[in-house]
């Protein structure tokens, strides 16, 4: 609460430093400390736990190992995205989150299908007519009105993920780092700025392969002596943006001769999955290229081609 943050910085002098831990609502104390001209560093929750494990948690313990780790320069600090990315991160993952709901709601309708032994040669029972086809069945009263109320959510969503792409278009039309990644194959509006806000600022990261880190795309490693295995994916950092490019990767392997050459290759010899993941990586390269120059995709590959 306002009033009593006030009270309790009324014994805190402007040149401290404060070291707050990433929560839910850390983007709200976050603000209201820097805007009351506080140097504030963003503590990451899961290495926090890593340095200063304990078996004692209580929130007075925890504050002093975070007040421990920063006076002695060992916080390790997670990215405080300004309001800008943070606004834009929000915004896909909120039509994130209604194409979520939308899917629960088909899985609904699909399992009163099931349940009533109802097939269809439709491949998708969501279009106009496959909307058609499912208020012409003939079901008892309650089975009847449930379908009937999941249809109507499902226009509803619709009707609302519509509205959150055209939210998204306009952000895409003002930010010329996402109108660059339009550029390239198997990137829309819709991940181009999906890739931007969870990214943040390029200079963060200092080579592709750090990026890369960064999306858990990167495969596990345990070394013990001399050997050393290679596992799956570490699925360390952003899901958001792993999760983003594996779809971008299975649209771009449709569309561009070398990545599908390159797709092909690897799904001889590790399969689909591993394949894909393998191309979302390639992609995430370039896209660490294409904004660290300022260069669009069909120029990179002219670049490579010299």
């Amino acid at each position: 609460e306002p009033h009593n943050m006030d009270m309790f910085l009324l014994n805190v002098s402007k040149d401290s430093k404060i070291a707050l831990e990433s929560c839910s609502c850390w983007q709200y104390v976050y603000d209201y400390l820097q805007d009351s001209g506080y140097d504030v560093a963003l503590a990451n929750p899961m290495q926090v736990s890593l340095i200063a494990k304990s078996r004692k948690k209580t929130d007075k313990h925890d504050a002093k190992i975070l007040a421990d780790l920063l006076r002695t320069n060992m916080l390790p600090e997670s990215y405080a995205a300004p309001k800008d990315i943070r606004d834009e991160r929000q915004i896909t993952r909120h039509r994130l989150s209604l194409k979520s709901m939308q899917k629960q709601t088909k899985n609904k309708i699909h399992a009163i299908l099931r349940r009533h032994g109802y097939q269809t040669e439709l491949d998708d029972i969501f279009t106009q007519k496959g909307i058609q086809y499912l208020e012409s069945l003939d079901m008892p009263m309650h089975d009847r009105y449930e379908l009937d109320d999941y249809i109507e959510i499902i226009k509803d969503f619709t009707k609302r993920i519509k509205t959150a792409d055209e939210h998204i278009n306009i952000y895409v039309e003002k930010n010329p780092h996402a109108q660059l990644l339009r550029t390239h194959v198997g990137i829309d509006y819709y991940s181009a700025l999906t890739i931007t806000g969870e990214i943040g600022d390029i200079r963060r990261f200092n080579s592709g392969r750090k990026l890369i880190s960064f999306s858990g795309l990167n495969p596990s490693v345990s070394q013990s002596g001399e050997r050393c295995y290679t596992g799956r994916i570490s699925k360390q950092g952003s899901k958001h943006l792993r999760r983003i490019l594996i779809q971008c990767a299975n649209v771009a392997v449709k569309y561009d001769r070398r990545l599908k050459s390159y797709y092909m290759k690897k799904k001889l010899a590790k399969g689909h999955n591993k394949a894909i993941v393998a191309v979302a990586r390639k992609m995430l390269v370039n896209i660490y290229v294409m904004l660290n120059h300022n260069i669009p995709f069909h120029a990179l590959r002219v670049n490579k081609a010299s």
